[in-house]
């Protein structure tokens, strides 16, 4: 951090003690119309991106998002920051209904919740410098820092690792990485109680993801911030998050503390999610599981009676087409570790010695890579 910049003494919001959660969501819902027909136009379906989502983010806390890619994470995100209007659902910050609430109504919460988007090359204005990108926030909220507006975006550049001398520098001159640090210092610039990132590190180089990540955890642990941080890369959430949610197909199917998480997973798409991230094997052995799941993810347009999930689960029954199963605490889990299963797997990554392989294609590949003369050779 700058000696130079002067950081505020973490405070919670008005109504909002550390003792209770900042933000609530409660059955959070976004169904996107689709509308056919010609020459009247009528809607014919809805692609159901996010379906009953229950999250919460303490003050200070950060929570991590995880699952793959369509799963509803960046539109989750989107509807928090009321960047978009949820179809159903409540949303619940600092104690107030935000959920359906007037722009006038939102003016005094916008700048407590800012968003890190994923596209450092499109989140940024190309006609703008650098120092009116960070500078346009606190004139619209009419915010005038202590030593004026210039001397606080030059501090924040150099907060974020820039060289305040490109204060008058646009966008196109900086690489990837440097602009994602302009659009963390942006959302800095109104010293909010709430970032929602959402995969702010996917774009960039692993060696730029690691400088970002610690910048962004560095600020969480100074100011207090309260960050949701979306990604799919299991290693940084796990760095950076306290608590973690696994999302599927739009609903929240585990959520727990980190260690939990990752060390005792009760939902078999948890395990699968885990199984899939890539790990330096010793002496040529690899002894964690692998889960390939058969079939691709179901269209969220006409999603899977029951379990969404029971599609590609090796454990699924008649039970799991019938019935939806509730996001609640199951035995041996630890405290506030909900899972969503009817028949949950063992509180272990390692419950089973063989790996599970879902997929008949792939397993009938490996047998035949297996068959071959020159494999047989080599073993």
């Amino acid at each position: 951090m700058s000696d130079n910049l002067t950081l505020p003494t973490p405070q919670d919001s008005a109504g909002a003690t550390a003792s209770e959660p900042l933000l609530t969501v409660e059955g959070l819902t976004k169904h996107f119309p689709i509308y056919g027909g010609f020459p009247i136009k009528r809607k014919v379906g809805a692609v159901q991106a996010v379906d009953g989502v229950d999250l919460t983010v303490g003050v200070g806390e950060s929570v991590g998002l995880v699952g793959e890619s369509g799963c509803g994470k960046s539109t989750t995100g989107r509807l928090i920051t009321r960047l978009l209007d949820p179809t159903g659902g409540k949303i619940t910050y600092a104690g107030q209904d935000i959920t359906k609430a007037s722009r006038r109504q939102l003016a005094p919460v916008r700048s407590e919740i800012q968003m890190i988007f994923q596209d450092p090359y499109s989140s940024l204005n190309p006609r703008q410098t650098v120092g009116s990108i960070i500078k346009s926030p606190m004139e619209v909220n009419g915010i005038e820092p202590e030593g004026g507006r210039e001397k606080k975006v030059r501090e924040l550049l150099e907060l974020v690792g820039l060289n305040p001398e490109h204060y008058n520098r646009f966008p196109h001159e900086f690489s990837g990485g440097q602009r994602q640090r302009i659009g963390v210092a942006r959302a800095l610039s109104l010293n909010p109680k709430l970032i929602v990132a959402d995969e702010p590190v996917s774009a960039l180089d692993v060696s730029i993801q690691a400088q970002v990540v610690n910048l962004l955890k560095q600020v969480q642990e100074e100011l207090g911030i309260a960050f949701l941080f979306i990604a799919h890369d299991l290693a940084v959430v796990r760095h950076f998050s306290q608590r973690v949610a696994v999302m599927y197909l739009g609903k929240v199917v585990e959520v727990g503390d980190r260690d939990s998480i990752y060390n005792r997973p009760r939902h078999p798409y948890t395990h699968a999610l885990l199984s899939a991230v890539p790990e330096v094997e010793l002496n040529g052995e690899d002894s964690r599981e692998r889960i390939r799941l058969a079939g691709d993810v179901p269209s969220p347009i006409h999603p899977p009676s029951g379990c969404r999930f029971r599609t590609r689960c090796w454990k699924a029954q008649d039970k799991c087409a019938t019935e939806e199963p509730p996001l609640v605490q199951l035995s041996g889990n630890r405290e506030n570790h909900l899972t969503a299963c009817h028949f949950p797997e063992d509180p272990t990554t390692e419950a089973r010695a063989e790996d599970v392989v879902l997929d008949p294609a792939l397993k009938a590949l490996e047998a035949e890579a297996a068959a071959e003369p020159g494999n047989a050779a080599e073993k």
